[in-house]
């Protein structure tokens, strides 16, 4: 009788030690809740509750874009617009413009690379044209025909090993100065054209921005060579990604250099 007793009272304190255990955890995962909505307001949204507003070195890696649901739709609708971020890809709207479609379906039947097409000219005009001209008029030409040529390089900047003397024969510029736009920046990465030797050090925003160009080129060649296996509506929004990346580079948008 008395060890039965023992037993139950045993397996009762047990019970009652796992309960307050469950206790504690709940009232922890309220507190945590609490903490997550009162600290997340559209001006000073909580980076834990919109993990979108994450820097990539902090977010970790993911696939698709992470939402919570309960609870990111009544406190940041739009994603904080008065904190200056904008909208998610997911929340884009997109709608295929007739006239750039006709235009990129008529290049399509027969592609080629001559700018006096009408999907091309346009394309010039609008963005690889504005996207090249840079102060430097004369590099900018030169820049341009050999990114057509598809006759550009880019390559890092490495240290000098050279002696100065022959480092001043063969180098046009300085790495504190963009050969293209003219102004004092680090130059990280300098550009040769065709099968010149001479260099030439250009900034973050000039590299982006021939980057871009070179990007939209690179896959209507790829389309031209019968390389890209896809319908056309498809090929038609990766080519007005590339057009909205000439636009955002020309416009100074360029991705941080690590």
């Amino acid at each position: 009788m008395v060890r039965e007793a023992n037993m139950k009272q045993a397996a009762s304190e047990k019970q009652l030690k796992e309960a307050r255990g469950k206790i504690d955890m709940l009232q922890a995962e309220v507190t945590a809740l609490k903490t997550l909505v009162i600290t997340s307001t559209p001006a000073s949204p909580n980076r834990e509750l919109h993990p979108q507003l994450l820097s990539p070195t902090k977010a970790g890696p993911r696939k698709g874009h992470l939402r919570h649901k309960s609870t990111s739709s009544t406190l940041c609708p739009t994603v904080c617009p008065t904190a200056g971020h904008t909208l998610p890809p997911d929340k884009e709207g997109k709608e295929v413009d007739t006239v750039l479609f006709a235009e990129f379906q008529a290049w399509r039947e027969s592609p080629t690379l001559d700018k006096t097409c009408p999907f091309l000219e346009r394309v010039y005009r609008e963005d690889v044209g504005p996207c090249l001209d840079f102060t430097m008029q004369e590099l900018s030409v030169l820049v341009r025909a050999a990114v057509e040529d598809n006759t550009l390089t880019i390559e890092p900047v490495a240290s000098q090993t050279l002696p100065a003397m022959k480092v001043a024969a063969v180098e046009c510029g300085s790495t504190n100065t963009c050969a293209l736009s003219g102004l004092a920046r680090a130059c990280r990465h300098r550009i040769r054209l065709g099968d010149s030797e001479g260099h030439y050090y250009i900034s973050p925003s000039s590299r982006a921005r021939i980057t871009a160009v070179c990007n939209f080129f690179t896959y209507i060649r790829y389309i031209q060579q019968g390389l890209v296996r896809q319908d056309a509506e498809p090929m038609f929004w990766e080519i007005m990604r590339l057009r909205k990346e000439m636009s955002l580079a020309k416009l100074g948008f360029f991705p941080q250099e690590a």
